[in-house]
């Protein structure tokens, strides 16, 4: 008789948590980036809903007007097609201390390569946050980058990040282990630096915005898929910028960029991608971080050219 109540006790418990598996199963999945970028698809195919992107300054035409030489003018090359990619930013309404003062502001994060973007106007953005956000890196890991690039990246004598950081030795010592172990530093003797080239890791939490969002239909505009979660980016944030960093409101907006198809005259397609905002080239992640030859003028002669 016992045997048989606690049989049913048992099957009643079951009945009880398998539902609740389920349900965070399925919400974990909803939340994650593949199915985001499902729904994403879905929403476009039933309603092609309006999205929120930011406002364009620069026009195909004006970037071939600037770019037109290098572009066209070689081997009888011919534009073919212009398409336009949206790629997604998570937009966050933060607040957070600065200087023992609170500061409020808004911070863009990109869901497709995992940086923080500092001003829109030149789109400059970290370099760094993106390994972090792969390897899941904790706020004591972060501790140890952050203390790390307030010494400009290394090499720092251990002792010296021992005494910054203030703690007890063999915690610190494994927050330093960690971070090794997720190649976020390396160490050479008694000596330690961050595992990145020309890092770029030590901001405020705020991104200069100088232009407009703006509503408008995707039509024919391509959304980029995301690379990372809403969950993902707002978790890393949490642990870089320290326990009094707080968002309050969390959106999901668009870089419009132009793809410029180029028919070579063997056959072949060169594709550019443009950034919609400040009339520049964006290279693929393949190519050196070094700028090209005469880059830099080139972006100034783009700058020229009033849309």
């Amino acid at each position: 008789m016992a045997k048989k109540e606690k049989q049913k006790t048992s099957k009643r418990w079951t009945l009880l948590i398998l539902p609740l598996l389920l349900a965070s199963a399925g919400w974990w999945a909803w939340q994650s980036p593949r199915i985001a970028n499902w729904k994403d698809q879905l929403f476009q195919y039933v309603d092609n809903r309006d999205i929120l992107t930011w406002e364009v300054r620069f026009s195909p035409e004006h970037i071939l007007e600037a770019h037109g030489e290098e572009l066209l003018e070689k081997d009888n090359r011919v534009l073919q097609n212009t398409v336009v990619k949206y790629y997604p930013y998570l937009l966050l309404d933060v607040k957070y201390q600065e200087n023992s003062k609170s500061r409020e502001g808004v911070l863009l994060w990109g869901l497709s390569d995992g940086e923080m973007v500092l001003d829109t106007h030149t789109w400059e953005t970290t370099h760094g946050f993106r390994d972090c956000l792969e390897c899941q890196a904790t706020r004591n890991e972060f501790k140890v980058l952050q203390t790390l690039a307030k010494h400009s990246g290394g090499p720092l004598a251990i002792e010296q990040l021992h005494k910054d950081l203030n703690g007890e030795h063999e915690i610190v010592k494994g927050w330093i282990d960690s971070a090794k172990e997720k190649y976020l530093v390396v160490q050479k003797g008694n000596l330690l630096q961050l595992h990145f080239e020309n890092p770029k890791l030590l901001v405020t939490p705020q991104t200069k915005v100088k232009q407009h969002l703006v509503s408008k239909p995707l039509g024919e505009g391509q959304k980029v898929a995301k690379t990372y979660g809403y969950s993902q980016i707002t978790t890393m944030a949490k642990a870089a910028f320290g326990p009094e960093f707080h968002i309050r409101k969390e959106q999901e907006v668009f870089l419009p960029v132009y793809s410029l198809e180029i028919l070579n005259g063997d056959g072949s397609i060169h594709t550019s991608e443009w950034n919609a905002l400040t009339g520049h080239l964006i290279l693929p992640r393949y190519l050196s971080s070094t700028p090209l030859k005469n880059e830099s003028q080139k972006n100034e002669k783009t700058s020229m050219v009033k849309p």
